[in-house]
């Protein structure tokens, strides 16, 4: 019994002893990486303020920082190339990007990019993506391409922004079928087919009819780069079976505009059982030429659900005389016509 009780002892000495040693060596590699980030943060600030002058005065013309930046160390090229590239993602002035194209070339900079891109940080592709899309390097179209499959969603977006910066034409059918990717920014994707335009509009089309499931995406991008072309398209979509495809297709010819078959359309869209298609009908008709005979029509929605009444009341403003006359005449009623009317003419009033 004592033996069993001297090996259990033993046990739990060389345990705690063990458990200490174990702790002490955690605590040295803790130490040890953040002395080592400590060191790194340290190296970079220093190579910071050494380079940021010299970049800035590169960038103005100065001939003797572009030489000294030119045949700088090679191990100072990483932190050059986000010094140059990192301010570019805010701010676009298009003489900055020429000059800092220009220098990444001199620089001999491009493989930086290609290193960053195959990256384990994702940070690192993302900017590298963003450097290849704002200096129009078209040769590495197919890698950025390739990168709105990654797998971080970050790195998609940085993508998406490159391509939207280079404008190819090629890549537009991998640009539209972005337009369903969801864990890219909604704003991003419209940025991506407003840097297009209309060249955007034929492709959408065509994709709109044999893809049904996804036509409310398309029905959003024909608002940011359709034309009157899509009209047609548009007007027929506002008898879907699906509310938001219909209340959506409303909205996209209120930014296009509305001609006589489309005004009729939003115009019967008034009427409609739902809310949501009441409401972007109503606001299609905002600035329609055809304004004297639809005041009638938006005027009985001043006292619909709010978001139609809020919609009918802005557009009713937005038809000069005819609506503005029909606003007056509802402003001294108590109820919520007689509100959004009285808060129509006054902004009118201060316009």
């Amino acid at each position: 019994m004592t033996g069993a009780l001297l090996v259990i002892e033993r046990i739990a000495l060389w345990t705690t002893w063990a458990g200490l040693a174990l702790t002490a060596l955690v605590a040295t590699a803790l130490l040890a990486h953040r002395l080592a980030w400590a060191l790194h943060d340290a190296r970079r600030h220093r190579l910071e303020q050494h380079y940021h002058p010299l970049i800035h005065h590169a960038l103005e013309g100065d001939r003797r920082a572009r030489h000294l930046l030119v045949t700088g160390p090679r191990r100072h090229r990483l932190v050059v190339a986000e010094l140059l590239i990192t301010p570019l993602i805010r701010d676009r002035d298009a003489a900055r990007i020429a000059a800092t194209r220009a220098l990444v070339r001199a620089m001999a900079l491009v493989p930086v990019a290609d290193q960053y891109l195959r990256s384990w940080f994702w940070w690192r592709r993302a900017l590298a993506l963003r450097a290849m899309g704002l200096l129009q390097m078209t040769d590495r179209t197919a890698a950025i391409v390739a990168a709105l499959d990654d797998d971080n969603a970050d790195v998609r977006g940085a993508a998406l922004d490159a391509l939207t910066d280079l404008r190819d034409p090629a890549t537009l059918p991998a640009i539209v079928a972005r337009m369903h990717d969801t864990s890219l920014h909604r704003g991003r994707r419209a940025a991506a087919l407003a840097a297009f335009g209309a060249g955007c509009e034929p492709l959408i089309l065509e994709l709109s009819e044999v893809d049904l499931e996804h036509r409310l995406n398309y029905v959003h991008a024909l608002a940011v780069c359709g034309t009157e072309q899509s009209r047609p398209a548009l007007c027929r979509w506002t008898d879907d079976a699906r509310v938001e495809v219909r209340a959506a297709a409303f909205e996209a010819l209120g930014h296009l505009g509305l001609d006589e078959s489309s005004g009729v359309a939003a115009i019967k869209g008034l009427e409609s059982a739902d809310v949501p298609v009441r409401a972007m009908a109503a606001h299609a008709l905002h600035h329609y030429s055809g304004g004297a005979n639809v005041v009638p029509h938006l005027a009985r929605h001043l006292d619909d659900a709010w978001p139609v009444a809020v919609q009918a009341a802005r557009s009713l403003r937005s038809i000069s005389t005819a609506g503005l006359a029909a606003l007056q005449v509802c402003s001294g009623r108590s109820d919520l016509a007689g509100l959004l009317a009285r808060q129509m003419l006054w902004e009118a009033g201060r316009s």
